[in-house]
């Protein structure tokens, strides 16, 4: 069993969410439950969220999508390529709560046992 993590930080590099996804799924369809109810005026990602209905949710809300487009894209979409350089701050968190053990290497079975421990985690490292 897999599992994939995807946080959402400020612009500080804070985790705000995160959600837990199979390990076989695209992360691209947790965006909608991580963003909602937060107002934000951008959103860096990779290119793995280069996607043409979460660019138009972004710009329904206001928001600014960095995010690179896919090289197979037929039209390019530009994208601000000095605020891309901070999305360093979410692998930095990322590396920063791999740090715990039982993060890392999953011990949990069950995946509300993994989110405690996420959990724990984030509140360790926020009260740093």
């Amino acid at each position: 069993m897999t599992t994939k993590v995807l946080a959402l930080t400020d612009a500080l590099g804070n985790l705000v969410r995160f959600k837990l996804l199979p390990g076989q799924r695209s992360e691209i369809v947790g965006v909608p439950d991580l963003i909602d109810g937060l107002a934000f005026d951008a959103l860096m990602a990779d290119k793995a969220f280069d996607a043409d209905h979460l660019r138009q949710t972004l710009n329904e809300r206001g928001a600014e999508a960095v995010i690179p487009a896919k090289c197979n894209r037929k039209i390019h979409i530009p994208h601000d390529e000095e605020a891309y350089k901070w999305r360093h701050l979410i692998e930095n968190y990322f590396s920063k709560i791999k740090e715990f053990r039982g993060v890392n290497t999953r011990y949990d079975k069950t995946d509300s046992s993994y989110e405690a421990t996420w959990n724990i985690a984030a509140t360790i490292i926020a009260l740093r």
